[in-house]
């Protein structure tokens, strides 16, 4: 069975409990994917896939599904402790091919820094595979603008959640999720 996505929506959330588990929960709760039966994959962006909105993808999904997801999370119970979780994504111009999608999930980074280094994970693997020459030393602005000035790369963009560890040590989460449709 050949299984390739059609759609795929992103979101994001943060959940403070307890028990880290709870807070996991918490996050796929602020995240509304709570629901689902979540199986992680790799980061292939699919061939043709169409991202549409989180609220038009619940609208497909049913309670209780199993759904794929590429998905990065962190977690603390450090007070005050910063972590964030990034998806980065970068497409191809010509949509008959496969882009990427790469988990970054750092301590210490605010959401602007860890958006911007899955983005660039992302676009650096999409570049290797469609042999766009660069230098992986040069700062990511430089070589995004390489990327997209080659005509070979469409898009980048990251979903990306940070929190701050809770004050009195609660366990904090947070998660980043691109999530695939099959229908």
């Amino acid at each position: 069975m050949n299984l390739v996505a059609k759609k795929i929506f992103f979101t994001k959330g943060v959940g403070v409990h307890k028990e880290q588990l709870a807070s996991f929960e918490m996050a796929l709760r602020d995240a509304c994917i709570e629901s689902f039966n979540l199986v992680t994959v790799s980061s292939i962006f699919p061939p043709n896939c169409q991202k549409i909105s989180r609220e038009e993808g619940l609208k497909i999904l049913k309670p209780g599904s199993v759904v794929f997801c590429v998905m990065a999370r962190n977690a603390t119970n450090e007070p005050n402790r910063l972590i964030a979780a990034s998806v980065g994504t970068a497409l191809p111009q010509d949509s008959n091919q496969y882009g990427y999608l790469s988990e970054h999930h750092p301590y210490g980074e605010k959401a602007d820094k860890a958006g911007e280094y899955a983005e660039d994970l992302a676009a650096t693997m999409l570049a290797t595979t469609i042999g766009i020459p660069f230098d992986p030393n040069t700062a990511w602005d430089e070589r995004e603008q390489l990327y997209k000035a080659s005509g070979k790369i469409f898009k980048t963009f990251n979903t990306t959640q940070s929190a701050e560890g809770n004050k009195d040590g609660l366990w904090t989460s947070v998660i980043a999720t691109a999530v695939f449709i099959m229908k």
